[in-house]
């Protein structure tokens, strides 16, 4: 009797562990978009440094662009994918809320971006969005993996690093596409290995369960 006591209050406190890491986390970011975003990043900035591709900050402004919007679609869907399929999220509309964290900074860095292209001022772009980059995942990392906010110090210190460097231009978008890649793929494998270990847990979970559930029959 006293075994049973037991077993069923440590089933209670992991079904607890399971609901508390539940709703400390939040899924909804993709680690391999993240690290497909990345991959993108490099190879256009690869594609921009050739002889194809038109060398004027018109051309180089559209081309990042371009990635932002390809990056957007692959991270958005997968966000999209994630609430509707995820049977611990339920379609609940509050699950989502984490994502407002990353809306400031986005916010900021576009009206940066704006106020730097109207006036010309190129040179300082991509340290602008390493830092952008960087803010919004210090801003996720109390609902992501808290390796996250190392990935968040690693483009601001590149950002930092761009923005008071001397030869600091957009004609060179080599070095954004380093960055991005690092970034991004150090920010996915985190991500996507945060999503192994939390299913390796809650599959460790129901098997328990049955288990016992077999033993009480």
């Amino acid at each position: 009797m006293l075994t049973e006591h037991v077993h069923e209050a440590l089933s209670q406190v992991r079904q607890l562990q399971e609901l508390v890491l539940d709703k400390q986390r939040f899924g909804g970011y993709s680690g391999p978009a993240r690290a497909l975003s990345g991959t993108i990043a490099l190879l256009v900035s690869v594609f921009m440094t050739t002889s194809y591709y038109p060398q004027n900050s018109k051309a180089q402004i559209l081309g990042w662009g371009g990635v932002f919007i390809i990056a957007l679609f692959l991270n958005g869907w997968a966000l999209i994918y994630w609430f509707l399929n995820d049977k611990h999220v339920n379609r609940k509309i509050w699950r989502l809320k984490p994502i407002m964290d990353s809306i400031p900074p986005l916010i900021v860095g576009g009206a940066l971006t704006a106020s730097m292209i109207s006036h010309g001022f190129y040179s300082g772009l991509f340290g602008v969005w390493m830092c952008m980059f960087g803010l919004t995942n210090l801003a996720s990392r109390s609902v992501l993996p808290r390796m996250i906010g190392l990935v968040g110090v690693f483009y601001i210190a590149c950002g930092i690093a761009w923005l008071i460097s001397p030869t600091a231009t957009l004609s060179n978008p080599l070095p954004m596409g380093i960055v991005f890649f690092a970034g991004e793929w150090a920010g996915g494998l985190i991500l996507y290995l945060d999503e192994r270990r939390y299913l390796s847990f809650t599959r460790s979970q129901t098997a328990e369960d049955e288990l016992k559930a077999r033993n009480h029959e």
